[in-house]
């Protein structure tokens, strides 16, 4: 099939045909008599993957690694590469979600004063900026791509960073009260071992999680649940899609400021009526400097209740905590 034909099938230009192939991730035949371009089936094939990518946003030089990845054989990687592709546009919807919202209290305040309020417009610019930094200084610090293989063994031996682990699953599972049909999310899925017990009540569970070898393993013990690459600032899932979102040993790694980001976007993903579930290390009084990472209750009680829910909690352990809280209003 030569160019032109190529071009009318796909309905894409000949110059982005021959720009894909200037750029080495096209190698069409050229006739020795005339080097015309004869376009093959599988070189079609390889074009229509090439535009599907481009319009998932990704880069040439990502494309590139993809089609590696492809003609190895390694489909996981494409996976991988797609889903790293769908978390960096989600941070940047709820990034300019939130640059809408500010703006439209800009305008409010202004028809309001019916003047410029320029020390509020300052604060909320400044507050704008401050998430934005947020969000895009997270990262992964603790190498979990590295401890998947071994996370399951840690989970059972290391009682300080997991302490009363299956005590603490079990009673967030009860807490969480899922009934079947219901959808749920479980942010910093790890491997799916709370995932996987809301499975077992007939939930359609969604596991997201930072670490793609956590994913992994994840979907290899649990097949039927359904994983995301993103994490708790940037949730990968469209607004108001769960019934409830549930998080375990996870929660605490989060600064204070990430952690009410956190719960925003639980919010956001959450159903008006939806629950949320957080079984963590959690300090209950203020932190002396060089104590290790834990949430702060307190906090956490008092921005539930600023928000209309009610919250149920409970201390699992000396530093193990669990807060359930339902939308009241």
């Amino acid at each position: 099939m030569k160019i032109k034909e190529v071009a009318d099938k796909l309905n894409v230009s000949q110059r982005a045909i021959r720009f894909y192939e200037e750029k080495g991730l096209l190698s069409p035949i050229k006739l020795p008599t005339n080097q015309y371009r004869t376009f093959t089936e599988q070189d079609i094939w390889r074009l229509q993957t090439i535009l599907s990518l481009r319009e998932a946003g990704m880069t040439i030089e990502d494309i590139r690694s993809a089609l590696a990845q492809l003609d190895a054989g390694e489909q996981e990687e494409l996976q991988y590469y797609l889903e790293l592709q769908r978390s960096v546009m989600f941070s940047q919807w709820v990034e300019m979600k939130h640059l809408i919202e500010t703006t439209d209290r800009m305008i409010h305040l202004l028809q309001m004063q019916q003047s410029l309020p320029l020390e509020a417009f300052y604060q909320l610019a400044e507050g704008s900026k401050r998430l934005r930094e947020q969000r895009r200084t997270w990262v992964d610090r603790w190498s979990f791509d590295r401890l998947a293989a071994s996370h399951d063994q840690s989970v059972k031996s290391d009682s300080t960073l997991y302490p009363s682990y299956e005590e603490a699953l079990e009673l967030t599972v009860r807490w969480v009260s899922p009934m079947a049909g219901e959808a749920g999310l479980d942010l910093g899925t790890g491997t799916g071992n709370l995932a996987g017990r809301l499975l077992q009540a007939g939930v359609r569970m969604v596991g997201v999680d930072q670490s793609k070898e956590m994913l992994k393993a994840c979907r290899r013990k649990f097949p039927e649940l359904e994983t995301k690459l993103g994490n708790f600032l940037a949730i990968p899932c469209l607004d108001g899609q769960f019934d409830f979102v549930v998080t375990s040993f996870a929660f605490h790694h989060l600064t204070g400021d990430q952690q009410a980001l956190a719960l925003d976007e639980m919010r956001r993903v959450l159903k008006p009526r939806g629950r949320i579930c957080i079984t963590d290390l959690m300090h209950t009084d203020v932190r002396e400097e060089g104590q290790s990472a834990a949430a702060d209750l307190p906090q956490l009680l008092a921005w539930f209740d600023a928000r209309g829910y009610m919250t149920k909690h409970h201390q699992i352990s000396e530093r193990l905590h669990i807060v359930c809280a339902i939308p009241i209003r």
